[in-house]
C-alpha cells in the first residue's frame, strides 16, 4: 500500500513529513506557556491553570510558576510568614489560593498585594493567633474566606474592612470569646456576608441587645453550635425563633446547641439547649425576645402601623407579598381597604382594628423565581384609650393611698412634738403645791426648829402636823366649822393619809375634834 500524500497541508504551506514531530513538539511548547515565562516546577503537578505544590515542604512558593493560573495549592509545606515577599512574582488572574495545613503565625499588611484577584482564600488549620487590621485590604473581591482550626483568640475590628464581597467565613475551631458583632454593625461591617461560622468557639453568651440590628437575611446564616453557652432564657428564644423559621444553622445542628447549667459553684452539666420546657422558661421571656428581634409588633386601634420584611432574598430584583390572617393577598399597587403594601415589602396598616390581629406572612421571591422565603409577623392591636384609662385610674388610686399615709404621719409628728407633756406639767403643779404647803407651814410653825432637843426630834420623828387657820368670811350653817383653803384641800388630804403610828392617834383627834370652836367676846 503506497501513500499517495507526501505534504500536509497547513497554514503555513507544505510541510515535509520528516519535520511532523517538530511541528507537534512546537504546538506542545505554545500549548503550555503561551505568552507566560516560567515551567512547571518539577516539585509540582500542573494542569493548564491549576497548579498544585502540596506536600513539598515549601517555605515559599516557587519563583518559576505560570502567571496565568487560577488556582494554586500549597497546603500541607511549612509557609510560616506571610508577608509582602512571599510570592515573588505577580499572579493577576489567580482566583483560588490554597494555604491550608501549614505554620502560618502572622499575616503582614500587604501579603496578598501580589494576588488582587482573589475570590477564594484558605487559611485553615495553621497556627494564627490574632488577625490584625486591614491585612486582606487589597483583596477587593475576595468572597470565600476560610480560617477555621487555628488558635485565633482576637479579631480586630478593621481585621475584615474593605472586602465589600465577603459572603462566606469560617471561623470554625478557634479560641473566640466574643461573637463578632462588628461585622454587622458598625463602620467596617460586611453588607454581603450571608454565611459566618463561629461554631466550636469558646463563645459563653451573644449580645442579645444587639443582634436585632442584624438583618434577616444575615441571620439565616449565622452557625453557633458547638460553644459552651450559659443556659439563659434569653438565648432559648433568639434560638426557637430561628428553628420556627427553618434556618439550617439550627434545624440541622439542633443537637450540638448544649449549654451549661451550673447546680453550685464548683458543679455543672450540659443540657440541651433546644428541648421542651427549657429551664421553665416562660411565654413572656420568649415573647419579648421575638418583640426585639422586630417579628411582634403591638398596634394600637386606629394608630397608622408600619412593618417590614426582614427577608433575606430583599433587593431590587425582589417582589414582595403579604398574607393576612384570613388568607387575603396584600399586594403592591393593588387598592386595598386599610391595608398598603410597597415594592421594597414594607406592609402598612392605616387605622388597625381588632380584627386585624393575627399572623401576617411576608412572602419574598426574586425575578427569577429561583429563591423565596416565608416570614411570618404577628400583629397585636390593643385599644391605646381603654389602657390609659386603667392606668389612669391605678394611678389615682396609689396617689390617695400615698397622700393618706403620709397626712397620717404628719397627724402623728404634730401630736408628738406640738402638744404639752402631761408628765412634765403635772411634776411642775406638784413641785408648786409643795411650795405653797411648806411656805403655809413654816408660818404656822410655833418655833424654829433648833429649839428642840434631840430626843423630842427622835420621839416626834414620823409625826405630821397641821395649822389650820379659819376663814374670816365664814359661810352661815357651818357653825363655826373650819373651812380649808381651796388650794390646800389636796395637800391636807396627801398629809392625812399618809402612815401613822398609834401614839398619834390622840393628836389627830384633838386636831380634828368635831368640838365647835367658840369665838370669844
Amino acid at each position: 500500500m503506497s501513500l499517495r500524500v507526501h505534504t500536509l497541508p497547513t497554514l503555513l504551506g507544505a510541510v515535509r513529513p520528516g519535520c511532523r514531530e517538530l511541528l507537534c513538539l512546537l504546538m506542545i511548547t505554545v500549548t503550555v506557556g503561551p505568552g507566560a515565562s516560567g515551567v512547571c516546577p518539577t516539585a509540582c503537578i500542573c494542569a493548564t491553570d491549576i497548579v498544585s505544590c502540596t506536600n513539598k515542604n515549601l517555605s515559599k512558593v516557587p519563583g518559576n510558576l505560570f502567571r496565568l493560573i487560577k488556582r494554586l495549592d500549597l497546603s500541607y509545606n511549612r509557609i510560616g510568614l506571610l508577608d509582602s515577599e512571599w510570592i515573588p512574582v505577580s499572579f493577576a488572574k489567580l482566583n483560588t489560593l490554597i494555604l491550608r495545613h501549614n505554620n502560618i503565625t502572622s499575616i503582614s499588611t500587604g501579603s496578598f498585594s501580589t494576588t488582587p484577584n482573589l475570590k477564594c482564600l484558605d487559611l485553615s488549620s495553621n497556627k494564627l493567633k490574632t488577625v490584625k487590621n486591614a491585612v486582606f485590604q487589597e483583596l477587593k473581591v475576595l468572597e470565600v474566606l476560610l480560617l477555621y482550626n487555628n488558635h485565633i483568640s482576637y479579631l480586630d475590628p478593621s481585621a475584615f474592612g474593605g472586602l465589600s464581597q465577603l459572603q462566606k467565613l469560617y471561623l470554625s475551631g478557634n479560641f473566640l470569646t466574643q461573637f463578632p458583632m462588628d461585622l454587622y454593625v458598625g463602620r467596617f461591617k460586611l453588607p454581603e456576608l450571608m454565611f459566618l461560622d463561629v461554631s466550636y468557639n469558646r463563645i459563653p453568651s451573644m449580645p442579645m441587645h444587639h443582634i436585632n440590628l442584624v438583618p434577616g437575611k444575615q441571620l439565616r446564616g449565622i452557625y453557633l453550635h458547638g460553644n459552651p453557652f450559659v443556659c439563659d432564657c434569653s438565648l432559648y428564644s433568639l434560638l426557637v425563633f430561628w428553628y420556627r423559621r427553618h434556618f439550617s444553622s439550627v434545624m440541622d445542628f439542633k443537637n450540638d446547641y448544649t449549654c451549661r447549667l451550673w447546680s453550685d459553684s464548683r458543679h455543672s452539666r450540659q443540657v440541651l439547649l433546644l428541648q421542651d420546657s427549657f429551664m421553665n422558661c416562660s411565654d413572656s421571656i420568649i415573647n419579648g425576645s421575638f418583640r426585639a428581634l422586630g417579628f411582634i409588633h403591638e398596634a394600637q386601634v386606629g394608630e397608622r402601623l408600619i412593618v417590614h420584611c426582614d427577608s433575606k432574598t430583599g433587593n431590587a430584583n425582589t417582589d414582595f407579598i403579604w398574607m393576612g390572617p384570613d388568607n387575603r393577598l396584600l399586594e403592591p399597587d393593588k387598592e386595598m381597604e386599610n391595608f398598603h403594601v410597597f415594592h421594597n415589602g414594607s406592609l402598612v396598616i392605616e387605622s388597625p382594628r381588632f380584627e386585624d390581629a393575627g399572623v401576617y406572612s411576608c412572602i419574598a421571591m426574586n425575578k427569577q423565581r429561583l429563591l423565596n422565603e416565608t416570614v411570618d409577623v404577628t400583629i397585636n392591636v390593643s385599644n391605646f384609650t381603654v389602657s390609659r384609662s386603667h392606668a389612669h385610674e391605678a394611678f389615682n388610686t396609689a396617689f390617695t393611698t400615698l397622700a393618706a399615709c403620709v397626712a397620717s404621719i404628719v397627724l402623728v409628728l404634730l401630736y408628738l412634738y406640738l402638744t404639752p407633756c402631761p408628765c412634765k406639767c403635772k411634776t411642775k403643779r406638784q413641785k408648786n403645791m409643795l411650795h405653797q404647803s411648806n411656805a403655809h407651814s413654816s408660818i404656822l410653825s410655833p418655833g424654829p426648829a433648833g429649839d428642840a432637843s434631840a430626843d423630842e426630834r427622835k420621839a416626834g420623828a414620823g409625826k405630821r402636823v397641821v395649822f389650820l387657820e379659819p376663814l374670816k368670811d365664814t359661810a352661815a350653817g357651818q357653825n363655826g366649822k373650819v373651812r380649808l383653803f381651796p388650794s390646800e384641800a389636796v395637800i391636807a388630804e396627801g398629809i392625812l393619809k399618809s402612815t401613822r403610828g398609834k401614839s398619834d392617834s390622840d393628836s389627830v383627834n384633838s386636831v380634828f375634834s368635831d368640838t365647835p370652836f367658840v369665838a370669844s367676846t
